[in-house]
């Protein structure tokens, strides 16, 4: 995994005094074998948002113990809006690598923000931890028509990754919102609890990510079947998402390709979807399609935000041009996007990969 490694929470991000720390549990209930501090693990949650997941994000899987000082800590740079965003961003990771009531409520604190790239990432990541304590706020998100398109999109999504069919109802009825990209959301979000429903057991987290999914992989292993129903835009939305995270998961300049074409595709919640795959695959033969895609101010900003964001995480010298020539867009949320990406560029190919071997690249 090339993993992003941002730089731990240091005890200078506390603005006051404080007593001396009483030891609490956050989320998993012992430290880890790997005895890693509550940033690291998070860190490797923020690096698992666009990675493959490894032994070491195995060994962080053991959980850590937290005081409620370093909770809190972390949970002023998440709500600071002074703080530059990629801090936010490292904050908010690694509550989610925490877990637990408090970071909940930490994360639920910010959605408030003018940021609608920090809310829609703040949604994500409430999916991401599958905790149905989350279910309320995410609820709200989802109902305020004053949240931009994006972040309702998101609180829909996390709503279907938490997995309790408590949400169904909520969701069908969003599922005619008249925000296309909500409305599309919803019904993905129904036909997943559905399908959980329908296969009890089945693992949420399947295939070399560490992520939940809007949809199961597909069975099918044949290229050019998946690539076919990817493109097909007469299937359902559910079965072209189940196609498009099977190829994900099989890698390769192949699957890079195919899932690029779907860049062409109608649906905006369908293109931004394939950003955001192409970008956990970092797959260097995306690289022009995601930065035409990018340079397109006519296109979906969601859609170019992910473009973004996957260029960032694919880290080769080819995504620096597409990323600074957009460092400065007028759209806020493409803006932000670029600026989030160059921080993961840096960390991707900077010093942060230096306490590890490089992994091999995907082969041509």
């Amino acid at each position: 995994m090339r993993g992003l490694r941002p730089p731990a929470f240091s005890s200078a991000s506390r603005s006051r005094e404080e007593p001396p720390p009483r030891e609490v549990r956050s989320g998993a209930a012992t430290r880890s074998p790997a005895g890693v501090t509550a940033a690291e693990h998070g860190s490797a949650l923020w690096a698992s948002r666009l990675s493959p997941r490894d032994a070491e994000d195995q060994a962080l899987a053991g959980g850590i113990m937290v005081t409620e000082q370093e909770v809190e800590a972390i949970g002023q740079v998440l709500v600071d809006p002074k703080q530059p965003l990629q801090a936010r961003f490292r904050a908010l990771f690694t509550l989610r690598g925490l877990g637990g009531p408090g970071a909940i409520a930490w994360i639920s604190r910010a959605f408030d923000d003018d940021s609608a790239l920090l809310k829609h990432e703040l949604a994500y990541c409430l999916g991401q931890m599958q905790d149905s304590r989350a279910i309320p706020v995410l609820t709200g998100v989802l109902s305020d028509t004053r949240q931009e398109p994006m972040v309702r999109h998101e609180a829909g999504e996390a709503l279907g990754a938490i997995g309790n069919p408590q949400a169904l109802e909520l969701l069908r009825q969003y599922c005619s919102d008249p925000v296309v990209e909500v409305a599309e959301t919803c019904q993905l979000a129904v036909r997943r609890l559905e399908w959980l429903q329908q296969h009890p057991g089945q693992p949420t987290v399947a295939g070399p990510y560490l992520s939940v999914d809007p949809a199961p992989p597909a069975e099918e292993r044949d290229m050019g079947q998946l690539r076919e129903a990817l493109l097909d835009e007469t299937l359902p939305l559910f079965d072209r998402y189940r196609a498009m995270f099977a190829l994900r998961n099989a890698g390769g300049q192949e699957a890079a390709l195919a899932l690029a074409e779907g860049l062409c595709c109608g649906s905006a919640l369908f293109r931004h979807e394939v950003g955001y795959v192409l970008g956990q695959l970092q797959h260097e033969a995306a690289v022009p399609q995601l930065a035409a895609t990018l340079a397109r101010p006519a296109e979906s900003p969601m859609v170019r935000h992910e473009c973004a964001e996957a260029l960032g995480a694919i880290a080769r010298p080819s995504c620096l041009a597409a990323l600074h020539a957009h460092a400065a867009d007028p759209e806020r949320v493409v803006r932000e996007s670029c600026l989030v990406a160059l921080d993961m560029y840096e960390q991707e190919s900077g010093p942060f990969q230096q306490d590890r071997p490089e992994q091999p690249r995907p082969p041509p």
